[in-house]
């Protein structure tokens, strides 16, 4: 599976080449976008308004982005995603548990990215799909008996639209600044708030303070106390935007001007009837 990388880059921009994308501002920061206004929901065989993009939270850990072009891309991918036959154009894994990843992904899905290499290594990512970049940036998790893996994680980010999108996956420490600096700005951000299989919610609580990030997904959350643990601590600096639905659609051009965490409710996906 880690020999994927040097196939993934040749293959990069064959499925979606003729989509050119937006250039995002994720290390160069540019001045925040005016205003909020998130758009309609739809359903995900929907097609994506232009200039935005769609995200869907499927289960865990793993959510569907979706571009305008048609590209799909699932994050921390365990092999399943619903009663659906869309395959996925780019999946990306973490290997700290078997709900972040799976080691038979469908021969068919054209892109798969690893969060892991050789033990202690890392893996470095930058696919270009066009209308899409995915890049990755290494981080620790613990390995068995208590000890850790160096770089065993990765925490992926999407630029697409202009948008940077960012997945923190199973981060289980703060980023050290190079870290943040590799990272660069993130719009939007899904972060895990367990409370205790990844990291304590204060140091999360740390983490997206210091991400500045416009949209806060909450994610990974076993039971409603850690997540309202997490929204408590968040919210004298962030809006709190509570949903019933399993997506949103965010453009650049909509960005809040206040930190807002969006709740979005986790939903299979499933081809309409």
């Amino acid at each position: 599976m880690i020999r994927y990388a040097l196939a993934l880059v040749l293959l990069a921009g064959t499925a979606a080449a003729q989509d050119s994308r937006r250039p995002s501002h994720c290390i160069a920061i540019a001045d925040a976008a005016p205003g909020l206004e998130y758009l309609h929901k739809a359903a995900f065989t929907d097609p994506v308004p232009e200039f935005s993009v769609r995200i869907q939270y499927i289960s865990h850990a793993s959510f569907l982005i979706q571009t305008p072009g048609g590209l799909n891309a699932v994050t921390d991918f365990t092999g399943y995603i619903g009663n659906t036959r869309m395959i996925p154009d780019i999946v990306t894994m973490n290997h700290a548990h078997d709900t972040h990843w799976t080691a038979n992904p469908d021969p068919a899905i054209p892109h798969v990215l690893p969060g892991w290499g050789d033990f202690g290594e890392g893996i470095d990512h930058h696919v270009d799909l066009g209308e899409m970049l995915v890049r990755n940036v290494s981080t620790d998790i613990r390995s068995a008996f208590g000890g850790r893996e160096d770089n065993g994680n990765s925490i992926f980010v999407f630029e697409v639209e202009g948008l940077c999108i960012g997945h923190l996956g199973h981060l289980h420490h703060e980023p050290n600044d190079q870290q943040y600096a590799a990272l660069g700005r993130l719009d939007v951000v899904m972060v895990p708030v367990d409370g205790g299989y990844t990291m304590e919610i204060p140091a999360m609580i740390r983490i997206v303070e210091r991400l500045k990030s416009s949209v806060v997904i909450p994610m990974h959350w076993f039971s409603g106390t850690a997540l309202e643990m997490f929204l408590d601590g968040v919210g004298d600096t962030f809006a709190i935007d509570r949903r019933g639905e399993s997506s949103m659609e965010v453009s650049l051009r909509d960005l809040p001007s206040r930190p807002t965490v969006v709740v979005l409710q986790p939903e299979w996906l499933r081809d309409p009837q």
